[in-house]
């Protein structure tokens, strides 16, 4: 997230090393061996097909594709509409005070929605229902534009004690009552409403990592207690109905020089470096990593919260391992255990699984608190034939021991990467989002692209691809589908060791046979996707794939947006554009009222680029008022005939 085109790159500095080999060669000899045997659809096979054929192998989705225009505004395809539910500084409290951006403080904040909001997930009222008009609209919200939140500030510039406070409020996560009425969706200033900030709501640590010395600091001596939570990402629904948030680039945050402490290898591993750090650390001394060289291993965890519970504490759900989590995605395997997938949204990073050691019980919902706390995480390895092996991440196996510097089992969940480096996991193009086709039981990975992957660099081991591979310097990113064996839906087995995997989409413009797009039949002008982030599945199990980076990543530039496409049937892999955002936003969080009538999509940092200015901004999305910058809001989607989406 936050990297397409807007200077935040605070994701993609951690440092390389040997790794095993590369997701992009493997998948070469995978893509070969599989369009002998199959005939795959290609860029230039695409464009060849006689258009009879592709008349009887159409999409499920009926909508017209909506136009990839760039521009200061949102489009969405004729026959539905949007409309704005809560933007950036909304009161949420019944004492929050209205809106001002030039008179923001941290208290104001604190009563308002966040920043940068990324994350969704809808949680019906009352709890256990499917109630599709009335829920709990959850949002994380992953980073600020100080440029664009204050005047004055350029990108990356120095802050004010009072603006980063606000910043740090601005930070978190929100749980938002929301109603439909009269066709439209209000928020309720209801008692379910709840912010969590960098600025004291403390997280309780929990797991296998919980009171370990490298958690520890002056203000925390029992290692215990994180107060807030940083950068969060994607994340994921339980199946007993709480909320899990993937905290990502917490790196950006620390000033000071890392090289300098006892934790220098891996923070470097993680890319805190000096220079790097944000300018919270002027005025708050927790984020000077000489100080408090402890700090950042507090962050990079997967956090679990209940939204129908105000007054719970949320955890830090340490036994999922500490990277750069892009999100958390649950299945309850056939044996009642739950696996959960998480990608480390970095290039040449890789795919992780944990799996509870108990099982879920469907009919006692406190029975399932602490289930995150105890399983197996493993990091995947992909081979040429089209399977899958999940390495287990265990202390005392293979090289996970002391004598390579991992005490215990809390320094292999510390130092993750460095254990599936030992490994031999398989580095990918910014593996983001992981999630699971409900209907099916397969799962996508979402990866975003690797331009960094060079064609011919003997010396760096990670670039070791062919001149024949079409994705060297992968500018347009990619879908990996993974097959657990079982069968479909619930009957697949999310535990297994072994997989199979395909290639479900490869972005970029199909009608440039030099660009190694992959799609089904009859892909548009308009409908082709870059830089795949985030998905979600409607009721009927179609994909719905949001994208971060198209109009970089894409020339000439495209708005980023959300994309539907069938995983199955005559249509599979035949993306259609449903939304496009305005200039320097990108699209996230996409999730489904249960009923699959109400699309919710986070855009993220509208009016982003290198230039724009809380003063002179690319946009004033959604408000284009004078006195209003550009503010990330939540949006909801809905055919104007008020049928199912895509229908």
């Amino acid at each position: 997230m936050g990297d397409a085109g807007d200077g935040y790159e605070s994701e993609d500095i951690g440092i390389a090393r040997a790794m095993a080999e590369p997701f992009s060669a493997i998948a070469e000899k995978r893509l070969t061996r599989r369009a002998a045997l199959t005939g795959a659809v290609a860029a230039g096979a695409l464009a060849a097909a006689p258009a009879m054929a592709q008349a009887r192998r159409g999409s499920s989705l009926t909508f017209k594709d909506a136009p990839s225009t760039y521009d200061d505004k949102d489009r969405v395809s004729d026959g539905y509409r949007r409309q704005v539910v809560v933007r950036w500084g909304d009161p949420l409290f019944a004492d929050a005070p209205s809106f001002d951006p030039l008179k923001q403080t941290g208290a104001s904040q604190e009563r308002q929605f966040g920043y940068n909001n990324d994350f969704l997930a809808f949680m019906p009222l009352p709890l256990g229902s499917r109630n599709s008009a009335h829920g709990l609209l959850c949002s994380n919200h992953e980073y600020c534009n100080s440029n664009l939140m204050f005047p004055g500030i350029a990108e990356r510039g120095a802050l004010t004690k009072a603006q980063t406070e606000v910043e740090m409020a601005a930070h978190g996560l929100s749980v938002v009552e929301i109603r439909k009425q009269n066709g439209g969706w209000k928020v309720v200033q209801g008692r379910y409403n709840r912010r969590f900030s960098m600025s004291g709501m403390g997280f309780r640590v929990a797991g296998p990592v919980a009171g370990h010395p490298r958690l520890r600091t002056k203000d925390d001596p029992t290692g215990t207690l994180v107060i807030g939570t940083l950068n969060n990402c994607a994340g994921g629904v339980t199946p007993w109905g709480t909320v899990l948030t993937g905290e990502e680039n917490f790196n950006g945050y620390f000033g000071g020089d890392a090289g300098k402490t006892p934790e220098a290898a891996n923070h470097k591993r993680y890319g805190v470096q000096p220079s790097r750090g944000a300018p919270w650390s002027a005025h708050v001394e927790r984020f000077d990593v000489e100080k408090n060289w402890n700090e950042p291993n507090r962050f990079g965890w997967i956090c679990e919260y209940d939204p129908y519970d105000p007054n719970s504490t949320p955890a830090k759900r340490t036994a999922l391992g500490r990277i750069k989590h892009e999100g958390a995605t649950c299945v309850v395997c056939p044996d009642g255990r739950v696996a959960v997938y998480t990608g480390d949204d970095e290039r040449f990073e890789y795919v992780y699984r944990f799996v509870t050691a108990g099982k879920y019980d469907p009919k006692n919902r406190a029975a399932n608190r602490d289930l995150l706390d105890e399983g197996t995480l493993s990091v995947a390895r992909f081979e040429a034939d089209g399977t899958m092996r999940w390495l287990p991440l265990v202390h005392g196996t293979g090289p996970l021991t002391a004598a390579n510097g991992f005490a215990s089992q809390a320094d292999v969940l510390i130092e993750a990467r460095r254990a599936a480096d030992a490994l031999g996991a398989t580095p990918m193009d910014r593996p983001e989002d992981v999630e699971t086709n409900p209907v099916t039981g397969r799962t996508y990975i979402a990866c975003t692209y690797n331009e960094r992957r060079a064609a011919a660099d003997a010396a760096a081991a990670r670039t070791r691809v062919n001149a024949a591979n079409p994705r060297v310097g992968n500018l347009t990113g990619h879908l990996v589908e993974l097959i657990p064996p079982g069968g479909r839906g619930a009957k697949a087995d999310h535990a297994a060791d072994v997989f199979r995997w395909e290639m479900f989409v490869q972005g970029g413009d199909p009608a440039d046979p030099k660009s190694g797009a992959q799609y089904g039949p009859g892909v548009s002008a308009d409908g082709w996707l870059a830089a795949p982030d985030n998905v979600a599945f409607d009721p009927k199990g179609r994909i719905w794939i949001a994208t971060d980076g198209m109009p970089t990543q894409a020339k000439p530039a495209r708005a980023d947006g959300i994309f539907g496409a069938d995983t199955e049937g005559p249509g599979r892999g035949t993306t259609k554009r449903l939304y496009g955002a305005p200039s320097g936003a990108e699209v996230c969080g996409p999730c489904f009222t249960p009923d699959g009538r109400t699309l919710f999509l986070a855009i993220q940092h509208p009016g982003e680029g290198s230039r724009s200015t809380f003063d002179n901004p690319s946009s004033r999305w959604p408000d284009f008022r004078p006195d209003m910058p550009p503010r990330p809001s939540v949006i909801a989607i809905e055919r104007i005939d008020g049928k199912e989406i895509g229908a």
